[in-house]
């Protein structure tokens, strides 16, 4: 089947799944959870092929910790299936009422995107969240996953198509891709294919969007700040710093960059690079960090890199401003973090610094969609339109405008025998 077919069965797919009861969503849903435990071992066994040949073909350290489908993956997103199902529906939501004139109302009305083409990395687990995402919200999905998860990826579609199967709706609701040739051929597909959404480097992401006319929505890289303000409490500071770094190290939410205010600095580094050290964690200082600690010099590279690896660079800063400046410059617009007890400081800090997530006080692992409540998450977008941050139901809706009347005409608008209202109303859209 070429791509082409695969992109008319993913639009045909969605338009049964955009107007269908989320009674009907949330069972297909269900049976994911049921077939993904029927299929386990076949899921398994899959994984540990893909992740002997990863093994063999040298895959870095942290890929190759992504790439694992085991006992407590598959019961993460068995549990994030199950908080799915208890979101309300997030199609056919009234966002705003308005009359324009007597009897004609106006409403704004969410609905589902339609085909939604994502490109994710070697994370299996990303396939199932994604996929369910799309259902929930009425969206039909094309997947490509990393080449070395193409065996675990196969198990797992082959449970979610069944499970759509049996609850009623097509399984071409959910394609796997196998190829580089056919992400080529999807970018061209612009008239099927409603959106893509490119999840990997600023580099990978960049491509897509030179290399297709369909509107590109990007998960790029993570290079996520934690910066301890001369205010902060110190051991708050070595809680929330360390988790930030060492509970997951090759996601997109971890610390790349530690910036420390130079009134404290000399209290709170040392202390810290020990634990860092315990934990096995390189550290890469500039010059006044290299004064107070062990450490490697830091390159300008290194304030731009995603290390997703057992590597931190630290910067003192010599104000709240250059932490900031710091931040906006070569941060990845993701997620990024003050530590103060300092109200305005803190303000100060969430107002201007220019990222999908600003913290207080609160580890940068905080960013994720099951996490805040979504159900799972797409991918984490960095930019500005239409969706910021952990994409869960809503970033995968848009909506319709619904102009409801009873024979009103712009004649009468023009000569003045009615008159605009343009009142806005507190009611749901009846139709």
């Amino acid at each position: 089947m070429n791509l082409h077919e695969i992109a008319s069965r993913s639009r045909a797919a969605s338009y049964d799944l955009s107007v269908s009861s989320v009674e009907k969503r949330n069972k297909a849903l269900s049976l994911m959870i049921d077939y993904l435990e029927r299929d386990r071992e076949l899921i398994f066994d899959s994984n540990k092929v893909d992740v002997a040949e990863a093994e063999s073909e040298g895959l870095a350290a942290p890929l190759l910790h992504r790439l694992v489908f085991a006992g407590d993956k598959l019961k993460q997103v068995q549990a994030g299936l199950r908080s799915l199902i208890s979101l309300e529906d997030p199609i056919g939501h009234t966002v705003f009422c308005h009359e324009i004139t007597e009897g004609l109302k106006l409403y704004r009305v969410t609905c589902s995107i339609g085909v939604i083409g994502v490109i994710f990395e070697s994370r299996p687990d990303a396939l199932v969240q994604i996929t369910s995402l799309a259902v929930k919200s009425g969206n039909s999905v094309i997947l490509k996953g990393g080449r070395e998860a193409l065996r675990t990826n196969q198990a797992l579609i082959h449970s979610i198509r069944s499970a759509l199967d049996d609850a009623g709706f097509s399984p071409d609701a959910a394609q796997l891709l196998e190829t580089r040739e056919d992400v080529s051929a999807m970018l061209k597909e612009d008239a099927l294919i409603d959106l893509v959404i490119p999840r990997g480097s600023n580099a990978f992401v960049r491509y897509i969007m030179d290399n297709s006319r369909i509107p590109v929505l990007g998960h790029a890289d993570g290079i996520c700040h934690v910066y301890v303000d001369q205010d902060a409490d110190l051991n708050l500071a070595f809680k929330v710093a360390l988790d930030s770094k060492i509970q997951n190290l090759s996601v997109c939410n971890a610390e790349e960059t530690l910036l420390v205010h130079r009134n404290i600095a000399e209290r709170f580094l040392p202390e810290f690079a020990g634990m860092l050290t315990e934990n096995h964690v390189e550290i890469r200082g500039d010059e006044m960090t290299g004064s107070l600690i062990q450490c490697k010099p830091a390159s300008e590279e290194d304030w731009k890199t995603e290390y997703l690896d057992a590597i931190l660079s630290i910067r003192v800063v010599s104000s709240l401003e250059q932490a900031i400046e710091h931040i906006n410059h070569y941060g990845s617009h993701h997620t990024d973090c003050i530590i103060t007890e300092n109200d305005e400081a803190a303000k100060t800090f969430l107002d201007r610094v220019d990222s999908a997530g600003v913290y207080r006080n609160v580890s940068t692992r905080f960013a994720d969609g099951f996490v805040y409540g979504f159900g799972a998450e797409v991918g984490i977008s960095t930019g500005k339109i239409h969706s910021r941050g952990p994409m869960g139901l809503e970033g995968l809706t848009t909506y319709k405008y619904k102009l409801l009347g009873n024979g009103q005409t712009m004649a009468e608008m023009k000569s003045g025998a009615r008159r605009y209202t343009h009142r806005i109303l507190q009611e749901d859209c009846p139709l």
